[in-house]
């Protein structure tokens, strides 16, 4: 049987039910995913393409094919004058992946601006359309993620963007623009930003941050505060704090360092990046080290963001912590 499985049109979502879907990988653009082993599992890509833009008095409602590149997505519709999706330039992968993961940057997330998912159920092959609440969004979570991985697909997202557009600019590095700061502006912004902090997959191989930012109570903010006075936070609700995962692994002594040819970013200690040559396994053995270093020095266990990929299909690094 083939691999690799490109899904181009929505008639083709048929083929599926053939596969045993157990041993079956999704994978939108691969920017978040490493694969850890010499096999890897049966890969269904979906790539189907198309965007459909309806105006209406108050909103512009963009439909986008899962198919889509995302950050295309976000400098086409900028280009025509349709604002709301520019804090997320230059996000990479594709639009099916997004709310999957509830992308999010520079104080936006595509929860603020989703309206709906249209997902083909397995079970009944039919195509569904499921709304925002019913998504479960949380940080980078969402129940695609949860109760539905495994499911279905999604094939597209339908977007509702306001007229009346507001910048969101209160973001460290962006609240540098003038008050006045057009959504061009912003968005050269953040993809200059990005372009600083994070290195270019085609220079040096890496899948972006590898751990979420951890969010904390108040308490443990306060014991924290008390040894790190400088320690940086951003406010989630009342009781809750995020902390910069960057932030901790460079103070757990790891920025810079590296584990056989995998390594952490000298810029940015959140992204794990190839060196040349590097194994799955390297990568893994490094990111564990970083788990337990960080659990140690600050009582925090981290979670990962990257997506790591057996024969068997995605399975989580674990670590024990004692």
């Amino acid at each position: 049987t083939p691999k690799l499985y490109q899904i181009t049109q929505i008639e083709e979502l048929s083929l599926l039910s053939n596969l045993s879907l157990e041993q079956v990988y999704f994978l939108g653009e691969g920017t978040n995913t490493l694969f850890v082993e010499e096999t890897a599992p049966i890969i269904v890509q979906p790539a189907i393409k198309g965007i459909n833009i309806v105006e209406n008095d108050n909103e512009y409602v963009v439909t986008a094919a899962c198919g889509e590149n995302w950050h295309q997505l976000v400098t086409y519709l900028l280009e025509s004058g349709i604002n709301g999706l520019e804090n997320l330039a230059l996000i990479p992968g594709s639009v099916g992946a997004a709310p999957v993961q509830n992308i999010g940057a520079y104080g936006v997330e595509l929860s603020d601006v989703l309206y709906s998912v249209s997902w083909y159920e397995f079970a009944t092959n039919t195509i569904k359309e499921i709304d925002n609440a019913a998504c479960k969004f949380g940080y980078r979570d969402s129940i695609f993620k949860h109760e539905l991985s495994g499911k279905g697909l999604i094939i597209g997202v339908t977007l509702t963007l306001a007229k009346n557009w507001q910048a969101t600019t209160s973001y460290a590095g962006l609240n540098e623009l003038s008050i006045d700061a057009t959504a061009k502006d912003i968005y050269d912004k953040v993809i200059e930003i990005r372009q600083q902090k994070l290195p270019d997959p085609h220079v040096i191989p890496n899948a972006g941050s590898f751990f979420k930012n951890p969010i904390v109570s108040n308490a443990q903010l306060q014991q924290l505060s008390e040894r790190y006075i400088d320690i940086p936070h951003y406010r989630v609700d009342s009781q809750h704090v995020k902390l910069p995962a960057g932030w901790l692994i460079e103070h757990a002594g790891f920025k810079g360092t590296s584990y056989g040819n995998a390594g952490v970013h000298d810029k940015q200690a959140l992204v794990l990046v190839n060196r040349g040559g590097a194994t799955g396994q390297e990568v893994i053995a490094l990111a564990k080290n970083i788990l337990i270093s960080v659990h140690q020095k600050f009582n925090i266990m981290l979670e990962q963001e990257v997506r790591t990929v057996t024969q068997h299909g995605y399975q989580k690094i674990e670590v024990s912590c004692g």
